[in-house]
């Protein structure tokens, strides 16, 4: 059975990471490694993060000195990462209880190198109001209007980090640069459609914040993707845009 390694970012999600973390535990795949990087400086949480840690010895908990993002936390977890196979959930998201299983069985079967799948958008009350639809993206340009890769879905192949592709220091769409070196390494993602993760909308979340979704959007095309000034503020309306689209839809 290939190992497959849960890097889990905690940033102020207390409320929700017990069923976070129980959907990660029992999995029918049990074959995992749990790695939660502590990125806060509240003692409460960090204390329930111990406790909670200690319910399973498949977990390992790392704790920042400082508070660095989730994106830098993500790279002190991928290089902990002893796995075949990396897949990512934020602290507030919930698996359904066969994602690895089904996921993994689909990549081995194809041979893929990186997946992703359909998933649920639930608010606080575990209460479903949308849906979105993976799809096939062979290339940088398939995303770059539209990211529609939701994190909490994604598997890869560790092997891929190879070529020590990390995450960026942004506060939101750090995933968003991470799949952009991904696909410029010609590595594709594969969609399994079938809606095997709960990605959970908050009021107070950072993705939430339209005005640092804005700034580390222009970023992306700015900065990451080296775009002029003129080109990266149309691929940021457009991004806006299709976004607000899939809000109506």
């Amino acid at each position: 059975m290939k190992l497959v390694s849960v890097i889990i970012p905690f940033y102020k999600k207390k409320r929700f990471f017990r069923k976070t973390l129980l959907s990660i535990i029992n999995q029918d795949y049990q074959k995992l490694e749990i790695i939660i990087i502590y990125d806060d400086t509240n003692i409460l949480d960090l204390n329930f993060l111990k406790k909670i840690s200690k319910i399973d010895k498949r977990i390992k908990l790392i704790i920042n000195k400082k508070n660095i993002g989730a994106g830098l936390s993500r790279n002190k977890g991928m290089k902990l990462a002893r796995g075949d196979f990396l897949a990512f959930i934020d602290s507030d998201d919930v698996w359904v209880l066969n994602k690895i299983s089904n996921q993994l069985k689909f990549m081995l079967n194809n041979n893929f190198r990186a997946s992703h799948t359909d998933y649920r958008i639930i608010n606080p009350k575990d209460k479903v109001i949308s849906y979105r639809k993976a799809r096939n993206i062979n290339h940088v340009d398939d995303i770059l209007k539209s990211c529609d890769i939701g994190l909490s879905t994604v598997m890869i192949q560790r092997s891929l980090l190879n070529n020590n592709l990390k995450f960026p220091n942004l506060k939101t769409k750090e995933d968003f640069v991470f799949w952009i070196r991904l696909l410029k390494k010609k590595v594709k993602f594969r969609s399994l459609n079938k809606p095997l993760s709960n990605w959970r909308k908050t009021k107070n979340s950072l993705s939430s914040s339209v005005y640092q979704k804005l700034l580390d959007g222009f970023r992306v095309y700015y900065v990451y993707m080296k775009f002029n000034f003129i080109k990266s503020c149309v691929f940021l309306f457009l991004l806006s845009f299709n976004y607000l689209i899939k809000r109506i839809a």
